[in-house]
């Protein structure tokens, strides 16, 4: 069962071309497990789309905003072919605020408007849509429901660590982000992943039967289950 299952935050109406999908939004802090949780989701049924993956693999591919990012950021972000070095842009704009706010300014609209697309061409479909910083970007109005996934600090720097960030660095993108705590005050629903997959995934079942099946949360049904 669901981690917290809170009373459904009120927002206004989705920036959406159709209000027939179910759209979710996914979001956590880094090596808290969104990734693992939207495959989960997926195999309930949900159609998963990651933001990361959309702009990595759609978006800086397209030849006008490569262009674009070699102008501004430098050609050596550019590779022989004249495609995005994600790596190179990232060592640009992690310490300099106002070429971090052109990329997202370049960036973002088109993501936005490629959900659109997606959205409007699969009508009656259920979305969960994994989203980094979907607060931090102001994104709460596009979602239906919002899923913040947590966990405590000693797991998530332990898994960026697997990953090969060092601790140190790990540190400093985390304090980038908004307060995992108050990421789960704004969600609609708190999954915990400082346990065991099953303990996860079981979770994940018992959001999705409820999201899927349309059974509305009472304001008293807060449930906070911890792994034996």
């Amino acid at each position: 069962m669901p981690g917290f299952c809170r009373k459904p935050i009120v927002r206004a109406k989705k920036e959406m071309l159709t209000s027939t999908n179910l759209i979710v939004g996914l979001t956590g802090g880094m090596g808290c497990g969104k990734s693992t949780a939207a495959a989960l989701f997926a195999e309930r049924g949900f159609r998963r789309l990651d933001a990361d993956q959309t702009i990595r693999d759609e978006i800086l591919t397209d030849a006008a905003v490569a262009r674009a990012v070699g102008q501004r950021l430098g050609a050596d972000t550019l590779d022989a072919e004249g495609r995005v070095r994600r790596d190179r842009v990232a060592a640009v704009v992690f310490n300099e605020p106002a070429q971090l706010k052109w990329l997202e300014e370049l960036l973002h609209p088109r993501l936005l408007a490629r959900w659109r697309e997606l959205f409007a061409a699969a009508r009656d479909t259920a979305f969960i849509v994994e989203v980094p910083l979907l607060f931090e970007k102001g994104l709460e109005n596009w979602f239906d429901f919002i899923v913040c996934v947590t966990a405590d600090s000693a797991t998530q720097l332990r898994r960026l660590e697997q990953r090969g960030i060092p601790p140190e660095l790990a540190r400093q993108r985390l304090v980038k982000q908004l307060p995992l705590a108050r990421k789960c005050e704004l969600a609609d629903h708190v999954l915990l992943n400082d346990g065991s997959p099953e303990f996860l995934r079981e979770q994940v079942n018992a959001l999705a039967d409820r999201l899927l099946n349309k059974q509305p949360l009472r304001s008293h049904d807060r449930l906070h289950v911890r792994p034996a």
